[in-house]
């Protein structure tokens, strides 16, 4: 027996293979493009899924669909959400600039599997896909995946992390460091200071995030071909929004204007800035501590993170920071990806943007990257760090930088001659100054107390 059936679509006869779910555009799309290995996330396919729920539901509604071609639609989103027919979304995410090879995929295996269970006859362009286009479904499909993710995933991982961050701050507050700018010596603070900044950091990148979804909630959807809505029932728009809102959870509507969200991706674009903030703050929060991490002999030695794993091939022993140069490199490739969205986003030509599949693909990954990065920083590094409380006491005793707590006294200059005798000696500070001051020791200790210098 044959192993491929015919399909037909506009342009006539195509193999697929027998047991496909999809039809013959998806096989088309399959045979042209080839470019990489890298298909669209299960994520950006759940959420056109949910499009032609909803867009199926506001299609009874308005007496274009029989309740029968419905109930089949919907029973068939249903089993593909719930996972069935993963492995028919292959189309490679390099492909038409629109994203339709990847919404036909979509309507066809829907329209396969609820003609299957229904015995109706059910068309994926003239059912599943009715009062739609591929530019307005796949432009809806990247705001739809990128809130959920945000909210579902991401969001929830920023507050684990400030709170694993603020955590670990609070028992710390009273643990003196030397601080360091131009990575040299400078004055001291708490380590609790030092995390609570970590901890700003995340909270302000958490608040960015929250604000882009304000307009990830605004859909392209009723926009259909140009953003006129031809084709597409009166109020289309606002009736899908409601739908897509329930069944989500977030409260989605109508862009203002369905114009704007088809030709351009600038909220996109916003949102991957943002994720570069917070890979930018993360990649911070990840050198700090490889830095304080680094020794245990020849390096700072200031904490010890917890041993994962052996850190060399070669050398017997040595143990490696890997979580935090894991997040580092994922850092790394969101600050790539927002550069590529960058790019992608300006492809909005006229009425449509023609990279949509492109910034799809990479605005998820971002998502999913800082979402998993927060939550290994968190937990497999941050909150189980020993802290080395006699090397942190030892370089505040000898940190010449103090001096500058006696300036008030005796003046920059002095203070200046001291630090150098200090530096020059490898002395503490306290020691050079009841030399060369007036100042009685029982003064020096009050003035240089670095816990009272905090």
């Amino acid at each position: 027996m044959s192993e491929y059936r015919i399909e037909r679509d506009s342009m006539g006869d195509v193999q697929v293979p027998k047991n496909a779910k999809y039809g013959a555009q998806t096989q088309r799309a399959l045979n042209n493009f080839s470019i990489s290995d890298l298909t669209l996330p299960s994520d950006f396919i759940s959420a056109i899924v949910r499009i032609k729920r909803c867009a199926a539901m506001v299609n009874r509604e308005e007496e274009l669909l029989p309740e029968p071609i419905f109930q089949a639609i919907s029973n068939a989103a249903d089993r593909v959400l719930a996972g069935e027919c993963s492995d028919q979304f292959s189309v490679d995410v390099f492909q038409t600039g629109s994203g339709t090879s990847t919404n036909m995929n979509v309507n066809e295996v829907l329209g396969t599997l609820a003609a299957e269970q229904s015995g109706l006859a059910i068309s994926a362009n003239d059912h599943i896909n009715m009062s739609q286009s591929s530019n307005d479904v796949i432009p809806s499909a990247i705001h739809i995946s990128a809130a959920l993710a945000m909210r579902d995933r991401l969001l929830p991982a920023l507050e684990h992390l400030e709170l694993a961050i603020r955590d670990k701050a609070r028992s710390l507050d009273t643990v003196i460091k030397t601080g360091r700018t131009h990575l040299m010596d400078a004055m001291p603070l708490a380590l609790g200071q030092e995390l609570n900044g970590w901890a700003e950091q995340v909270r302000k990148s958490r608040e960015r995030l929250q604000d882009g979804l304000k307009y990830l909630s605004q859909l392209a959807q009723g926009g259909t071909a140009v953003g006129t809505g031809v084709n597409a029932p009166d109020l289309f728009a606002e009736k899908f929004c409601a739908a897509i809102s329930i069944d989500t959870g977030i409260g989605f509507s109508p862009n203002p204007s369905l114009f704007e969200a088809l030709s351009s991706q600038d909220t996109a674009v916003a949102v991957s800035g943002q994720l570069k903030v917070l890979a930018v703050a993360l990649l911070k929060i990840s050198n700090d501590l490889r830095w304080m991490n680094s020794g245990p002999l020849a390096g700072l030695s200031e904490i010890r993170l917890s041993a994962l794993q052996p850190g060399s091939s070669i050398m017997p022993g040595k143990v490696n920071p890997v979580i935090p140069e894991a997040v580092a490199m994922a850092c790394a490739q969101v600050i790539g990806n927002d550069s590529c969205i960058t790019i992608a986003a300006q492809s909005g030509n006229f009425q449509l943007n023609v990279m949509l599949p492109l910034i799809a693909y990479n605005l998820l990954q971002s998502i999913h990257l800082m979402s998993n990065s927060s939550l290994a920083l968190a937990d497999q590094a941050i909150s189980g760090f020993e802290v080395n409380n006699e090397v942190l006491a030892e370089s505040v005793a000898k940190n010449p930088i103090l001096v500058t707590a006696l300036n008030p006294v005796i003046g920059y200059l002095a203070a200046a001659e001291i630090a150098k005798k200090a530096y020059a000696e490898k002395r503490p500070i306290i020691d050079v100054a009841e030399e060369m001051t007036e100042l009685t020791r029982e003064q020096l200790s009050e003035l240089l107390d670095p816990l009272k210098l905090v």
